[in-house]
């Protein structure tokens, strides 16, 4: 085999470091995660880790940005969205929500480190960097309320209910996994269940009758 072929074939080793890490602080979290840990789990030596991130530090804020950068801006989009139906964004957002999560479970404990430990401004420059904002949703919300198809609601309220009823599951699997479900299979239909299980919820809390 030439050279050129055996390169092609060589795995990125970036790559298999940021989906090492993402497994490792997904596991212990940012605290309890070693370096050494994640050189094991992406196959390398810490030597190398270390040439590609000098400290755990950098190496999580560099995880953290790429799952960002992947994740926010397309739940958000829908929500900006001029082409969705207020309805319909409430269910697509729900769905597209809580299914990047069971694909990134990590991202919650991710979320909360930041926020714990000062790191609110990096994820408020990410938001602002991604152009996204709540304006249009908003203002959706003021329509749908003058049109009187749904309940005087504050669309702030709105947007961190539906939000918190997604993302509780996952911050507290623990607990729930301890005393609601005997396996993980009862959790993972759980969580399919919550796609349409919070949507229905929410339009039926502000629908007017």
């Amino acid at each position: 085999m030439d050279n050129k072929k055996s390169e092609e074939k060589k795995p990125d080793t970036e790559a298999l470091i940021f989906e090492a890490a993402k497994k490792v602080f997904g596991m212990k979290g940012m605290a309890g995660a070693r370096m050494q840990e994640i050189a094991d789990e992406a196959g390398i030596n810490k030597a190398l880790l270390h040439y590609y991130f000098r400290t755990k530090e950098k190496l999580f804020e560099a995880v953290f940005t790429a799952i960002f950068q992947s994740f926010f801006p397309k739940a958000m989009s829908i929500m900006v969205n001029p082409e969705i139906s207020f309805r319909d964004k409430i269910e697509k957002f729900t769905t597209v929500y809580i299914s990047l999560i069971q694909e990134n479970p990590y991202i919650p404990g991710f979320m909360l480190h930041q926020l714990s430990t000062g790191g609110t401004e990096k994820i408020v420059n990410l938001f602002r960097e991604s152009g996204i904002k709540p304006d249009f949703f908003f203002q959706q919300v003021e329509k749908e309320i003058q049109k009187k198809t749904i309940s005087s609601v504050n669309p702030m309220h709105l947007i961190v209910n539906m939000i918190s009823m997604c993302i509780f599951p996952f911050i507290g699997k623990p607990f729930l996994s301890t005393f609601l479900f005997q396996d993980a299979e009862a959790y993972d239909q759980f969580l399919e269940e919550r796609k349409k299980e919070v949507p229905r919820f929410i339009i039926n809390s502000i629908q007017k009758t």
